[in-house]
């Protein structure tokens, strides 16, 4: 871990108010979703940029070691408070035959890691450098609170729930404004991309994991109401979903995302909110619960405290929402080869679900050099186990050499993007 670095008395200054410490880790992208080896990227606080604090390159697999970044104390973040429980820092990432991106307003909250994923395309002398601006957090900065809506939307016999069934898409279609702002720009965004970059957005990472769990649990049952009911399309536009706070849920567009919130999001992310003989998914609206108040929706810093004394994901959804509401699982998850097999693959294990994965991590180590090729032979055996491990350490997730379920579908979401690289999709 690359230790924090004072370049001047300004940048000295500002990190002696943040005495705790979180980290970040970048990773640079092409546009074709290829990792950019040796990019530098200098971080410097957004109040002083031009001051570097920290300058690093990306690895083989287009990432930074993570980074130790000055932050405010982990207590702010806990309760309702004026203070700013995270630090802003701007990102500069600069690669021979790519265009610079700056990344302004990276948050970095104590004793997370940040994730920043930036995608670089190709020189243009044309073309100004992009900039991205991440606005304040839902928690700390004031945004339009939610318009109620009935939780169950009427189905109609003339065909306006399209869906047959709960499905989690693959993408989703976000409108960057209020559904009436014709020139908002849409963004196709996948599935648990857009979980994980609402939960950040709207949620502190410092929470506990039942509490992270409960509030994931309402943005992704809120989401499917949205694409189950088709609830934008039956109104004419041709968009998923909204980035407005007032109408939907907030999303922003090249934020950071936390690890914290990942896992939780890996691990739930087939799941939505259900009452007895309700077939869509529950439009679980929430709001902040310190300046809005929303008796029956779920409070968000009412959850923190829940999860503070104990309570599981279960009874803090329950707490909110009545005894009558339930954790459901999609019928259907689209754009992946197979689902989980439903238990792990370690040593030992053989048949049609480890060539499976054999195969996958082969083409994935074509873009990815550090994970070893294999001899795809439905055999689980160290060799597999060894690159396993490999990827787990490339894509952040725990290295234990065992394919349960998270693993399984990150490597099913990173096999299916260079598949349609390679096809030209």
């Amino acid at each position: 871990m690359a230790a924090l670095t004072e370049n001047n008395h300004s940048a000295s200054a500002q990190a002696n108010d943040y005495p705790d410490v979180g980290t970040l880790q970048v990773t640079a992208l092409s546009e074709q979703n290829l990792p950019i080896r040796n990019a530098i990227v200098d971080i410097s606080f957004t109040g002083d940029p031009d001051a570097v604090v920290e300058e690093v390159q990306t690895d083989p697999n287009g990432q930074t070691e993570p980074i130790a970044l000055a932050a405010p104390p982990v207590e702010y973040s806990l309760e309702p408070s004026e203070r700013q429980p995270y630090a802003e820092y701007t990102i500069r990432i600069t690669a021979p035959g790519f265009e610079p991106v700056t990344v302004s307003g990276t948050e970095i909250l104590s004793g997370q890691l940040a994730l920043q994923s930036v995608t670089l395309r190709p020189s243009d002398p044309g073309e100004a450098p992009d900039t991205i601006v991440i606005p304040e957090h839902t928690l700390y900065a004031y945004y339009p609170p939610k318009i109620a809506e009935a939780e169950i939307k009427p189905v109609h016999a003339s065909g306006e729930i399209v869906l047959d069934q709960v499905v989690i898409p693959e993408y989703i279609v976000v409108h960057d404004g209020t559904p009436q702002d014709s020139t908002a720009r849409d963004y196709y965004v996948q599935y648990k991309d857009y979980i994980k970059n609402v939960a950040s957005s709207e949620i502190y990472s410092t929470w506990p994991y039942a509490t992270l769990a409960a509030n994931i649990l309402a943005i992704q049952s809120f989401t499917l109401n949205r694409v189950y009911t088709e609830w934008y399309r039956n109104k004419s536009y041709n968009f998923t979903i909204t980035s407005s706070t007032a109408y939907d849920q907030k999303w922003v567009y090249g934020r950071n995302i936390f690890e914290s919130i990942s896992d939780v999001v890996d691990d739930l992310f087939e799941n939505y909110l259900s009452r007895p003989n309700v077939k869509q998914p529950i439009l679980t609206q929430y709001c902040d619960g310190s300046r809005v108040t929303c008796p029956q929706w779920l409070s968000q810093w009412g959850s923190a405290s829940l999860g503070e004394q104990g309570y599981t994901a279960s009874e803090i959804i329950r707490y909110y929402y009545g005894e009558d509401m339930y954790i459901n699982t999609a019928e259907l998850v689209t754009g992946i080869p197979a689902s989980y097999p439903g238990y792990p693959l370690s040593i030992g294990s053989v048949g049609a679900d480890v060539l499976k994965i054999q195969e996958q991590l082969n083409a994935v180590s074509s873009h990815y050099p550090l994970i070893p090729k294999l001899v795809p032979d439905g055999i689980f055996g160290e060799a597999t186990q060894a690159a396993v491990r490999t990827f787990q350490s490339v894509f952040g997730l725990t290295q234990d050499g065992i394919v349960g379920s998270r693993t399984w579908y990150k490597l099913s979401d990173i096999y299916v993007a260079v598949t349609r690289m390679a096809e030209g999709i």
